[in-house]
Protein backbone atom coordinates (compact mmCIF):
# COMPACT_ATOMS: atom_id res chain seq x y z
CA UNK A 1 0.00 0.00 0.00
CA UNK A 2 1.14 3.52 -0.82
CA UNK A 3 0.99 6.39 1.62
CA UNK A 4 0.50 10.03 0.72
CA UNK A 5 3.73 11.98 0.57
CA UNK A 6 2.38 15.47 1.28
CA UNK A 7 -0.52 14.98 3.69
CA UNK A 8 -2.21 12.64 6.14
CA UNK A 9 -5.94 12.48 5.28
CA UNK A 10 -7.01 10.87 8.56
CA UNK A 11 -6.05 13.95 10.61
CA UNK A 12 -7.45 16.65 8.33
CA UNK A 13 -10.46 18.74 9.25
CA UNK A 14 -13.42 18.46 6.89
CA UNK A 15 -12.58 21.77 5.23
CA UNK A 16 -8.91 20.82 4.79
CA UNK A 17 -9.83 17.35 3.51
CA UNK A 18 -12.28 18.74 0.95
CA UNK A 19 -9.78 21.40 -0.13
CA UNK A 20 -7.07 18.75 -0.61
CA UNK A 21 -9.26 16.32 -2.54
CA UNK A 22 -11.93 18.53 -4.17
CA UNK A 23 -10.57 18.21 -7.71
CA UNK A 24 -9.48 14.59 -7.60
CA UNK A 25 -12.81 14.15 -9.36
CA UNK A 26 -12.95 17.02 -11.87
CA UNK A 27 -14.89 19.99 -10.45
CA UNK A 28 -16.81 17.59 -8.18
CA UNK A 29 -16.00 18.27 -4.52
CA UNK A 30 -19.06 16.25 -3.48
CA UNK A 31 -16.99 13.07 -3.83
CA UNK A 32 -14.44 14.36 -1.31
CA UNK A 33 -17.22 15.58 0.99
CA UNK A 34 -18.87 12.17 1.01
CA UNK A 35 -15.51 10.45 1.49
CA UNK A 36 -14.84 12.54 4.58
CA UNK A 37 -18.35 11.99 5.91
CA UNK A 38 -17.79 8.21 5.91
CA UNK A 39 -15.37 8.73 8.79
CA UNK A 40 -11.70 9.31 9.40
CA UNK A 41 -9.43 6.43 10.32
CA UNK A 42 -5.79 5.61 9.57
CA UNK A 43 -6.73 3.32 6.67
CA UNK A 44 -7.49 6.34 4.45
CA UNK A 45 -3.86 7.40 4.78
CA UNK A 46 -3.23 4.66 2.22
CA UNK A 47 -3.82 5.92 -1.30
CA UNK A 48 -5.47 2.72 -2.48
CA UNK A 49 -7.94 2.68 0.42
CA UNK A 50 -9.00 6.29 -0.08
CA UNK A 51 -9.21 5.72 -3.82
CA UNK A 52 -11.47 2.70 -3.30
CA UNK A 53 -13.69 4.74 -0.99
CA UNK A 54 -13.96 7.57 -3.51
CA UNK A 55 -14.48 5.15 -6.42
CA UNK A 56 -17.30 3.45 -4.55
CA UNK A 57 -18.91 6.83 -3.90
CA UNK A 58 -18.88 7.64 -7.61
CA UNK A 59 -20.14 4.22 -8.67
CA UNK A 60 -22.98 4.28 -6.11
CA UNK A 61 -24.07 7.83 -6.94
CA UNK A 62 -27.28 8.43 -8.85
CA UNK A 63 -27.14 8.63 -12.64
CA UNK A 64 -27.61 12.42 -12.70
CA UNK A 65 -24.63 12.98 -10.37
CA UNK A 66 -22.48 10.60 -12.39
CA UNK A 67 -23.46 12.33 -15.64
CA UNK A 68 -22.71 15.76 -14.15
CA UNK A 69 -19.24 14.55 -13.14
CA UNK A 70 -18.60 13.10 -16.61
CA UNK A 71 -19.70 16.40 -18.14
CA UNK A 72 -17.32 18.30 -15.83
CA UNK A 73 -14.43 16.82 -17.82
CA UNK A 74 -12.98 18.81 -20.73
CA UNK A 75 -12.70 17.55 -24.27
CA UNK A 76 -9.33 16.04 -25.07
CA UNK A 77 -7.48 18.58 -27.24
CA UNK A 78 -10.63 20.68 -27.17
CA UNK A 79 -11.19 24.42 -27.09
CA UNK A 80 -10.55 24.66 -23.35
CA UNK A 81 -7.12 23.08 -23.82
CA UNK A 82 -6.26 25.34 -26.74
CA UNK A 83 -7.41 28.43 -24.80
CA UNK A 84 -5.58 27.40 -21.60
CA UNK A 85 -8.79 26.98 -19.58
CA UNK A 86 -8.19 23.50 -18.13
CA UNK A 87 -7.58 22.69 -14.48
CA UNK A 88 -3.91 22.29 -13.65
CA UNK A 89 -4.34 18.52 -13.37
CA UNK A 90 -6.06 18.25 -16.77
CA UNK A 91 -3.44 20.47 -18.38
CA UNK A 92 -0.63 18.30 -17.02
CA UNK A 93 -2.38 15.07 -18.00
CA UNK A 94 -3.02 16.19 -21.57
CA UNK A 95 0.49 17.63 -21.94
CA UNK A 96 1.98 14.39 -20.60
CA UNK A 97 0.24 12.55 -23.43
CA UNK A 98 1.67 14.99 -25.97
CA UNK A 99 -1.71 16.39 -26.92
CA UNK A 100 -0.24 19.91 -26.99
CA UNK A 101 2.07 18.68 -29.78
CA UNK A 102 -0.73 17.70 -32.15
CA UNK A 103 -0.43 18.69 -35.77
CA UNK A 104 -3.21 20.79 -37.29
CA UNK A 105 -4.61 17.61 -38.84
CA UNK A 106 -4.57 15.81 -35.46
CA UNK A 107 -6.32 18.72 -33.74
CA UNK A 108 -8.90 18.66 -36.52
CA UNK A 109 -9.42 14.91 -36.01
CA UNK A 110 -9.77 15.39 -32.25
CA UNK A 111 -12.38 18.09 -32.90
CA UNK A 112 -14.31 15.85 -35.32
CA UNK A 113 -14.23 12.93 -32.90
CA UNK A 114 -15.16 15.08 -29.90
CA UNK A 115 -18.15 16.49 -31.79
CA UNK A 116 -19.29 13.09 -33.11
CA UNK A 117 -18.84 11.44 -29.72
CA UNK A 118 -20.81 14.12 -27.87
CA UNK A 119 -23.55 14.04 -30.52
CA UNK A 120 -23.89 10.28 -30.06
CA UNK A 121 -23.46 9.92 -26.29
CA UNK A 122 -24.38 13.40 -24.93
CA UNK A 123 -21.19 13.54 -22.82
CA UNK A 124 -17.46 13.99 -23.55
CA UNK A 125 -15.04 11.19 -24.35
CA UNK A 126 -13.16 10.31 -21.16
CA UNK A 127 -9.82 8.56 -21.11
CA UNK A 128 -7.12 8.41 -18.45
CA UNK A 129 -4.37 9.59 -20.77
CA UNK A 130 -1.39 9.14 -18.46
CA UNK A 131 1.00 6.70 -20.10
CA UNK A 132 -0.65 7.14 -23.50
CA UNK A 133 0.30 9.26 -26.47
CA UNK A 134 -1.93 11.22 -28.83
CA UNK A 135 -1.88 8.41 -31.40
CA UNK A 136 -3.11 5.85 -28.85
CA UNK A 137 -5.78 8.29 -27.67
CA UNK A 138 -7.05 8.86 -31.20
CA UNK A 139 -7.10 5.09 -31.80
CA UNK A 140 -9.12 4.54 -28.59
CA UNK A 141 -11.47 7.35 -29.61
CA UNK A 142 -12.02 5.78 -33.03
CA UNK A 143 -12.73 2.37 -31.48
CA UNK A 144 -14.93 3.46 -28.59
CA UNK A 145 -17.17 5.73 -30.65
CA UNK A 146 -18.78 2.54 -31.99
CA UNK A 147 -19.77 1.29 -28.50
CA UNK A 148 -23.26 1.45 -27.05
CA UNK A 149 -24.25 4.36 -24.81
CA UNK A 150 -24.41 2.08 -21.76
CA UNK A 151 -20.95 0.67 -22.46
CA UNK A 152 -19.47 4.14 -22.89
CA UNK A 153 -21.14 5.49 -19.75
CA UNK A 154 -19.62 2.65 -17.72
CA UNK A 155 -16.29 3.11 -19.49
CA UNK A 156 -16.33 6.85 -18.69
CA UNK A 157 -16.84 6.11 -14.98
CA UNK A 158 -14.02 3.55 -15.01
CA UNK A 159 -11.69 6.00 -16.75
CA UNK A 160 -12.61 8.74 -14.27
CA UNK A 161 -11.68 6.41 -11.42
CA UNK A 162 -8.32 5.74 -13.13
CA UNK A 163 -7.76 9.49 -13.46
CA UNK A 164 -8.57 9.89 -9.76
CA UNK A 165 -5.98 7.27 -8.80
CA UNK A 166 -3.32 8.98 -10.92
CA UNK A 167 -4.15 12.28 -9.22
CA UNK A 168 -4.06 10.78 -5.73
CA UNK A 169 -0.66 9.26 -6.45
CA UNK A 170 0.76 12.76 -6.97
CA UNK A 171 -0.10 13.85 -3.41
Amino acid sequence: MSHFQTLKPSILSRDAFVAAFADIYEHSPWVAEKAFDLGQDPSIDEIETLHQRMSDILLSADHASQLALINAHPDLAGKAAVQGQLTEASTNEQAGAGIHQCTAEEFSRFTELNDAYKAKFKFPFIMAVKGSNRHQILAAFETRIHNSADTEFKCALAEINKIALFRLLTL
